[in-house]
């Protein structure tokens, strides 16, 4: 096994320098703890940004994952396989959405949400309709045209030109209005901002918004790459919201550590793509499925209730030490922000939590923390013991 001065030296070598690593190097995993090589224990509150949702080396993942593997690797789209096919099923049912399409990543979940909306537009009204309106401080993936309907300026820069159509809002009526033209075919937006700073939406918000859409025929798109598959205590956000959308996109957690995501429509939406419209070779890809579908087996009602509980248990007992450099906390579920007081940096602070076993995340101005889902009251208690000796 390397040391980690080699480790660090090869990865300079030969990996583009496009993260700005940390100083720990991750071995294993076990539950909601993490081992570097030296054999150092982490409490992990990031879940690989929430994508780890039942915690490392899950038994019954594991094991579904595993046969897979050795039953039947991957086959291409053209041909039926049960895994995708359960999962499917299982998703839409719980979600009350139509039909599904299965992708890798949330970018790419993202584009194909945003090329259904365009040819719905199309189809119907003409190709001059296909503006899509998204919200600033917005997160839309890395992808050429979802870095364009990011609205964020940090991220429109090095890569022009950008694909067009895109315009941006704020997240109020008044501002939509002003945005949506006649040649707007979709708004689109997360229902808590993850990398803009784990800023919620207002539900009264989000209910006019949903209005104002329908009665204009613009479809109203939900980013849940973050906020879905029981990260914010219900399967999907916008069951808290009261809404339905015409599409949403899902990755992240419904893997549970593989490369899955997806997006899927209503019925208004379910058989705008066609065949040749849209693909993908890895997208459903039976391992994944296999994992993905022992995650959606674990999401009962009871699984998660308690995570909106553990998330107001976490979020209580960090807002109960007031700390010198951490303001109030904000989020749903286990989706969480704690605000960063003026003169400290969330950054510095992240890096004295890893070094003292507590591996957080930042996102915009606050410190984001995304754990596990089966996360116990004993390792959120040894999380919050670390903040208190790390920052106090």
């Amino acid at each position: 096994m390397m040391n980690f001065q080699t480790l660090q030296t090869l990865d300079s070598q030969y990996i583009m320098n496009t993260y700005g690593r940390f100083p720990v190097d991750l071995l294993r995993g076990e539950g909601c703890a993490l081992y570097d090589a030296s054999g150092k224990r982490y409490i992990d509150f990031t879940s690989g940004i929430g994508v780890t949702a039942l915690g490392h080396g899950d038994a019954a993942w594991v094991q579904a994952v595993s046969e897979q593997a050795a039953m039947l690797a991957h086959v291409s789209n053209l041909y039926y396989t049960e895994p995708q096919v359960t999962l499917a099923q299982t998703l839409c049912q719980r979600s009350g959405m139509s039909r599904v399409f299965f992708a890798n990543s949330g970018a790419e979940a993202n584009e194909g949400m945003m090329k259904l909306a365009r040819k719905y537009s199309c189809d119907k009204y003409g190709p001059e309709r296909g503006g899509i309106v998204t919200l600033n401080q917005s997160f839309h993936g890395r992808t050429a045209a979802a870095l364009s309907a990011t609205g964020q300026d940090v991220f429109h820069d090095f890569f022009f030109p950008f694909p067009g159509g895109f315009s941006y809002a704020d997240p109020n009526m008044e501002s939509i209005r002003e945005t949506v033209k006649g040649d707007t075919c979709a708004v689109m937006l997360e229902l808590i901002q993850g990398e803009g700073g784990v800023n919620p939406m207002d539900k009264s918000f989000i209910h006019d918004l949903a209005i104002f859409c329908a009665e204009r025929d613009v479809l109203l798109l939900i980013d849940e790459v973050q906020t879905g598959i029981g990260r914010t205590g219900s399967l999907f956000a916008f069951q808290q919201y009261g809404i339905i959308p015409d599409v949403c996109s899902f990755a992240k957690g419904v893997g549970g550590g593989l490369p899955l995501g997806g997006f899927f429509a209503n019925e208004k939406c379910k058989n705008v793509l066609g065949k040749s419209n849209h693909g993908t070779t890895f997208g459903g890809n039976p391992i994944c499925c296999a994992g993905a579908n022992v995650v959606m087996e674990r999401m009962s009602d009871d699984f998660l209730e308690a995570v909106t509980e553990k998330g107001k248990y976490l979020r209580n007992g960090i807002e109960a030490l007031e700390l010198p450099c951490f303001g109030a906390t904000k989020g749903m579920g286990l989706m969480i922000g704690i605000a960063v007081k003026e003169g400290y940096s969330n950054r510095e602070i992240v890096e004295k939590l890893n070094e003292k076993g507590l591996l957080c995340l930042t996102a915009g101005p606050v410190v984001r923390l995304l754990p596990p889902l089966t996360i116990t009251q004993e390792e959120m208690n040894e999380g919050i013991q670390i903040m208190k000796e790390t920052l106090a």
